[in-house]
């Protein structure tokens, strides 16, 4: 490979590293799915007979009967803590048995509480039985794959797996800790009698290779949860891009049929109205009242012929939109770099935003039209903020908020109205066409604003979601 060919692999992969890096928003509805399987119905049965197993090795079997002195107080503490163990997992079983009855926010609390519970429950038992060597090095692996199957939010998964391997890294130097002072203690005799070899430590490069291996689990573990859900996320969107092209297609043909079957009997009365009125020309009461009926049919015409602008919903073509792109886009065309505006744009885009499935020319006129409102609002000079994040429910919330004069609160609740316009020259279908537009898409917009203070836009599209026929 050439010197040209590895820099160009170089910056590729580079510039792609925060694309995988960056954390993926979790679908509420999946994660609610996994803790259902993974935790209440899978997990409760398996905690059961777990604690019944550590009742029975904890009271009933004679275990650990030549434990070393200090790990022989230690031991009493273990069975304390096995008792506050049980009583939690008890109480949380009760909880995840009826976490349809409760809010999800709080079952996804009890599942990262008792994650961290089994890791610190393992780490004390792992001081008892060997620290570093202990057999139960096993038992962190399998904390570290649940973990990533019942936690999918990158960001407490990562975290809890730290926590898991730090757990295990504390019970094995609080083991090798508590041998040497024992060591330090005892008589000649004893220690004789307890380590006739000699208290043997572990290997380091075995200790090395345990730690490595729950590093390597958990950076796994979460790499295919990215891949399987990045894969799953295509499939979805691919079949939903298809099922809103269908729709909306529908709706074009539905469309361009009512306005064929409507503007056929209005161009008869058009032209019957000015055969009429050419001959009755002297009767100017007469007159006057065709004119009005040819108004009138006119301006029903323009109307049709609007409603003939949702036939071309068929000629658009659903895409993938990348919302921060089109935000650039938008602000390209309000703000060009020829013309030299004194408006000020502050952005704040999170990262990993999860794409829309839209027409872009429909998101685009919502975007311009509310732009341009803020700079005309604005006369050119001020602050326009534009910002977009992950919502409630795996959505994009997309705010736009100037600094200018503000709407009058009587105004408010009026500004969505089609025709409605508190400019002078203004036709009263900007705002409306924003509200269609985001409707159309299972989306909401609302206004926030204050006289003197500026106004707010916030717009909210739900990612996962079908294309709406409005009623």
């Amino acid at each position: 490979m050439n010197l040209f060919a590895r820099e160009w692999w170089r910056q590729k992969s580079f510039r792609r590293l925060p694309d995988w890096l960056a954390k993926v928003p979790t679908d509420v509805a999946q994660e609610e799915a996994r803790v259902r399987a993974v935790e209440r119905d899978l997990g409760l049965p398996v905690r059961a007979v777990l604690l019944g197993v550590l009742c029975w090795y904890f009271y009933y079997s004679p275990w650990f009967e030549q434990v070393e002195l200090l790990k022989e107080g230690f031991q009493e503490i273990v069975r304390v803590f096995f008792l506050i163990y049980a009583l939690l997992n008890i109480g949380a079983g009760i909880l995840l048995a009826g976490m349809n009855e409760v809010p999800f926010r709080l079952t996804r609390e009890v599942v990262l509480g008792l994650g961290l519970l089994d890791a610190l429950f393992l780490a004390a038992l792992t001081i008892l039985t060997g620290g570093f060597d202990s057999y139960l090095f096993w038992m962190f692996l399998v904390l570290v794959v649940r973990n990533a199957l019942s936690m999918p939010d990158s960001t407490r998964q990562i975290v809890m797996n730290l926590l898991v391997t730090g757990s295990y890294v504390t019970a094995g130097l609080s083991e090798m800790l508590m041998t040497q002072t024992e060591m330090d203690i005892l008589d000649p005799p004893t220690l004789q009698a307890l380590y006739p070899e000699g208290a043997e430590q572990p290997a380091t490069e075995s200790v090395l290779l345990r730690l490595g291996l729950l590093l390597l689990l958990a950076a796994c573990c979460y790499g295919v949860e990215v891949l399987f859900d990045r894969q799953r996320r295509v499939q979805q969107e691919s079949r939903e891009v298809e099922q809103r092209q269908r729709q909306l297609e529908s709706a074009g043909r539905l469309a361009a049929e009512i306005a064929h079957q409507l503007k056929n009997p209005l161009g008869i009365i058009n032209n019957a109205a000015f055969t009429l009125q050419r001959t009755l020309k002297e009767g100017k009461t007469i007159t006057q009242q065709i004119k009005i009926i040819r108004e009138e049919v006119e301006r029903s015409d323009r109307i049709i012929t609007d409603l003939m602008g949702y036939a071309r919903l068929v000629e658009g073509k659903v895409e993938k939109l990348d919302v921060v792109e089109e935000l650039e886009s938008a602000l390209q065309q309000v703000f060009p770099a020829a013309v030299k505006y004194e408006t000020r744009i502050v952005r704040d885009f999170a990262p990993a935003l999860p794409p829309l499935l839209a027409q872009r020319s429909h998101l685009s006129l919502v975007l311009v039209n509310l732009l341009q409102n803020a700079r005309e609002a604005l006369n050119g000079a001020g602050q326009i903020e534009v910002s977009a994040h992950v919502g409630e429910g795996y959505s994009v919330e997309i705010t736009i908020a100037d600094n200018g004069p503000g709407i009058p609160p009587d105004k408010l609740d009026k500004i969505f109205e089609p025709y409605f316009s508190t400019k002078e020259k203004g036709s009263g279908m900007g705002l409306a066409i924003v509200k269609h537009n985001t409707e159309l898409y299972g989306g909401t917009v609302r206004v926030e604003s204050a006289l003197g203070k500026g106004t707010k836009f916030i717009l909210q599209f739900p990612a996962r979601t079908v294309f709406r026929l409005r009623r």
